[in-house]
């Protein structure tokens, strides 16, 4: 697949065939991705290829909390478990989650059939290989994931190209201290996502909507102009 092709139309996939991905076929993905840019090279993840049926169970079980959760903050037009939100307005809004699980029991969807996606990928990272140079601001931190997450992309391109298709989710990291026991993770390591892979059911996403350049780009400030196609340096 030509590069700009796949970076337009690589989205979320969540509705999978029954047909299961080949050891190979996930061993090429990660062989591919393995070069995904990384501060200092220290390449600082961990990939945990989760197979035994109880343990994907589990794992489904440890999701679902914070799935209903998620999900009331959305109806209720909050971005879920923002570091800046109406604090308020969200446990209004979480409060709910026992109908959104009712909802879920009565129509499962991707969260409650998690168990059965053909591929399922637990991604850590090991804090001491990460250079995190926004630890002592006194704020949510968010650089060290720019080590992390450019490999998870890596996989879903690389899916695409397969001919599967995927989805990275942090929901289950709500429960991240019994993800530790569940997958037996060390202190230094943490959870950054679950990657969900397989081959997509149906007719797959060919164009994606995102918001145009002008929408988050501007020149020299936060509040300066927006940048055009017809800007001239």
């Amino acid at each position: 697949m030509e590069l700009n092709q796949a970076l337009r139309s690589t989205g979320a996939v969540r509705d999978f065939t029954d047909a299961p991905v080949p050891g190979h076929v996930l061993y090429g993905l990660l062989e591919t991705a393995r070069f995904a840019p990384n501060g200092g090279n220290r390449q600082a993840w961990h990939v945990i290829v989760v197979r035994d049926p109880e343990t994907r169970l589990a794992l489904r079980d440890l999701y679902l909390p914070g799935w209903y959760e998620y999900l009331p903050q959305m109806e209720a037009g909050l971005t879920p478990f923002a570091a800046v939100t109406d604090v308020d307005a969200e446990a209004v809004a979480r409060a709910r989650a026992p109908e959104f699980e009712e909802r879920g029991t009565a129509a499962p969807g991707f969260a409650e059939n998690l168990h059965e996606v053909p591929a399922l990928l637990v991604l850590l990272a090991d804090l001491r290989n990460l250079a995190t140079l926004d630890r002592d601001l006194g704020r949510y931190t968010l650089v060290g994931g720019a080590s992390i997450y450019p490999f998870a992309w890596s996989i879903l391109l690389a899916a695409h190209d397969a001919g599967l298709g995927g989805v990275i989710t942090t929901v289950a990291i709500r429960e991240e201290p019994k993800l530790r026991e569940l997958f037996a993770i060390p202190d230094h390591v943490v959870v950054a996502g679950v990657l969900a892979l397989g081959y997509p059911a149906g007719k797959r996403a060919t164009k994606l909507r995102r918001n145009p350049v002008e929408w988050f780009a501007t020149v020299d400030r936060y509040d300066g102009p927006a940048l055009s196609d017809r800007d001239t340096p």
